[in-house]
C-alpha cells in the first residue's frame, strides 16, 4: 500500500467474491452467485381438492415431472406451487393433475 492508502498499480487480486461479471454480451446484467441454480415458480388452481390425500395425490404426481423440484398444494384455496428448473409445460401439468383425478382450472 502506498502511502495515501491506495494500492499501488498492477495486476488486480483474484475474485473471490464468488459473483460473476457482467458479460460483454450483457452488460447491464446483474451479478449473479456463482453456482446458482435459476428456479421457475408457478402457481396453478386445481379443481376438486377437498383433503390431504387430495394434495397427496396431486403433490406425487406432480413431483414426478421432470425438472420439478418442488410441489407445494393448498387444498383450501385450490392451488398449487410447482417450483422447477425450467418452465413446466401446460400439457404435461395437465396430464399429471388428471392422472391424480383432479383438474387443472
Amino acid at each position: 500500500m502506498t502511502r495515501g492508502g491506495r494500492q499501488p498499480a498492477g495486476p488486480h487480486p483474484p475474485d473471490t467474491t464468488g459473483i460473476d461479471p457482467p458479460s460483454r454480451d450483457h452488460p447491464g446484467s446483474t451479478h449473479t452467485p456463482k453456482g446458482t441454480v435459476m428456479s421457475f415458480i408457478e402457481t396453478h388452481h386445481i379443481a376438486g381438492m377437498t383433503c390431504d390425500h387430495c394434495a397427496r395425490a396431486v403433490r406425487a404426481e406432480v413431483s414426478a415431472i421432470e425438472g420439478v423440484t418442488d410441489v407445494d398444494v393448498d387444498v383450501t384455496s385450490g392451488v398449487v406451487h410447482v417450483t422447477a428448473e425450467q418452465p413446466v409445460p401446460t400439457m404435461a401439468l395437465r396430464d399429471a393433475v388428471e392422472e391424480a383425478g383432479y383438474t387443472l382450472a
